[in-house]
């Protein structure tokens, strides 16, 4: 929780800097998310199915141009990442096989620098915290779901997620980035009603492929001008 709390504050830094310098402007989207995991369970490595997520993705980013060439950028997000594991063993004394599907909604803030033509094609790179709000777990075996388990701030898994990202952005704000989750996604220790650790020996870094367009540029200051641009798709 103090990274996270830092993190704002250096965002707010970085944002207070630049607009005395330049442009400030906010820009809103969605996600299109294919995810997928580094799987590891009690030493082997595991099966990482495709996850799709298009809905209930959304961001919105806080841009700072230095130059036409250089920014920085910050925001908040809420989107459903996840992974499914084929090949999930349980931690009982009759060791089962299910096919497992796991996500979380999560609220994210993000940091990081642009390079490129910030009115065109840039390049960028940065960092990311996110906070799990709601958890999903699904059993399956055989194809049928055999059970299904829900919950708001679930201990199953960690509740500080973090990663890296990296990505393009081109004219009228199509957008293709990539993420890798530093941290893994379930709570090792948790312990279920049976006093079992079902996730014990399990490490799962998740990481995805977004497809993504900015619509919106709501706003825009700059050292000699203000100027409001609401619901006007353009570049960024």
């Amino acid at each position: 929780m103090k990274k996270f709390i830092a993190l704002i504050l250096v965002a707010l830094l970085f944002i207070g800097n630049a607009s005395a310098q330049k442009d400030i402007y906010t820009t809103t989207g969605g996600e299109l998310i294919f995810s997928f995991a580094n799987i590891e369970q009690n030493g082997n490595n595991g099966n990482s199915i495709m996850r799709f997520a298009p809905v209930f993705n959304i961001q919105t980013w806080m841009h700072a141009d230095i130059s036409n060439k250089f920014g920085f950028f910050t925001g908040l997000a809420f989107r459903n990442v996840g992974y499914i594991y084929g090949d999930y063993k349980t931690n009982t004394q009759e060791v089962l096989t299910y096919k497992k599907k796991f996500r979380s909604y999560n609220l994210g803030v993000p940091l990081g620098i642009k390079i490129g033509n910030m009115d065109g094609t840039f390049f960028y790179a940065g960092y990311e915290v996110e906070l799990p709000v709601f958890y999903k777990e699904k059993t399956f075996d055989g194809g049928d779901k055999i059970d299904k388990i829900t919950g708001f701030f679930s201990n199953r898994e960690n509740l500080f997620q973090h990663g890296f990202l990296v990505g393009v952005q081109g004219p009228y704000g199509v957008n293709l980035k990539f993420k890798y989750y530093l941290s893994e996604f379930h709570n090792q220790d948790f312990v279920d009603a049976a006093g079992i650790k079902p996730y014990a020996g399990l490490k799962s870094n998740i990481f995805y492929f977004s497809l993504s367009t900015f619509f919106f540029r709501d706003f825009k200051t700059s050292s000699s001008s203000t100027e409001m641009k609401s619901f006007k798709m353009q570049q960024l």
